[in-house]
């Protein structure tokens, strides 16, 4: 016999609160589960949150505030910038003050042609030994006429060829310049197999000594003086002094590094109004050399380069 089965409503009842209190149970379960994760997450994220906003003082964001970058008007930075010359220099010495600077600042107060030449190679130097290359250009005697300098620096001399070209064109116009000629007076790697009466005591190339004695005789001790450096050190300290120029010269190194070098630092102490020039603009080199170095700086400056024979030629602005 069978047993009385419970009615079918009972039945359907009962399940349906069977499963209510698993779904119950299960939910209960997995949300507890779901509620730690959730708080180590939320845990984890404040803590990265608080380390990034005060790991560095600078970076925290109520002690400075947020400026923005307008890029499309900021000028773009001139890689060509970084090789300027940033050297301040002193205020510019009156012209008459000029040359007994130089005495005192380089010769300890005494004039370089007093006693001279020294014993010990007066009998190695030639009376006269005048040589140069385009010391004789019709740009000089151009330029003096234009700009009637007062003083006139030239950077690069060897034996002082133009230099005294210089004095003497300056002299049949009336004026009297202070002349600076700034060379190291060591000349150049070989240049002794091309003047081989120029000597060499103890390893000294006697070249300031037979340059000197051209100036003693031509009688041009008193508007021609060396500044015996190198033309870096030597542009360097006259920017220092404050002295400047109405002519500069730029003669010496011709490779592009060299010839870069002294035209930038010989404009810095260059008077508003003068003239900045040089040889060797037409050579071998080309654009290796110093033309590149003069049509670059004459570029980055708004600058125009004049040509007089062999010579370039910029006017200050």
């Amino acid at each position: 016999m069978k047993e009385d089965q419970p009615p079918l409503h009972y039945l359907h009842n009962h399940r349906h609160q069977k499963r209510t209190t698993i779904s119950a149970e299960i939910a209960a379960i997995y949300g507890s589960k779901l509620t730690k994760a959730t708080a180590l997450f939320l845990l984890l994220f404040l803590t990265y949150v608080l380390g990034y906003l005060f790991s560095s003082p600078s970076c925290h964001p109520f002690s400075q505030p947020i400026t923005t970058t307008n890029r499309a008007t900021s000028a773009p930075p001139n890689p060509l910038d970084e090789f300027k010359i940033t050297t301040q220099c002193s205020p510019p010495l009156p012209s008459n003050l000029i040359r007994q600077t130089i005495l005192d600042k380089v010769y300890n107060g005494t004039s370089p042609y007093a006693n001279f030449p020294p014993a010990h190679v007066s009998n190695l130097l030639r009376p006269k030994r005048i040589k140069g290359w385009g010391s004789n250009g019709a740009v000089f005697e151009n330029l003096i006429s234009r700009i009637k300098p007062k003083t006139i620096i030239e950077v690069g001399t060897f034996l002082g060829a133009s230099a005294i070209h210089m004095a003497q064109k300056a002299e049949a116009k009336g004026l009297k310049p202070q002349i600076l000629c700034l060379d190291d007076f060591r000349g150049w790697p070989g240049f002794q197999h091309r003047f081989k009466d120029i000597k060499m005591v103890n390893g000294d190339v006697l070249l300031l000594y037979q340059f000197m004695q051209n100036v003693v005789y031509m009688n041009r001790t008193e508007s021609i003086i060396a500044v015996p450096f190198s033309t870096g050190s030597g542009l360097e300290k006259l920017c220092e002094w404050g002295i400047v120029a109405d002519l500069i010269e730029i003669d010496a190194g011709h490779d592009f590094n060299s010839a870069w070098a002294d035209i930038n630092r010989a404009y810095k102490i260059l008077r508003p109004g003068g003239v900045l020039f040089g040889h060797d603009y037409f050579t071998a080199a080309d654009n290796r050399g110093v033309r590149r170095a003069v049509n670059l700086f004459a570029k980055i400056n708004g600058l125009k380069v004049k040509v007089d024979g062999q010579h370039w030629v910029i006017d200050s602005v």
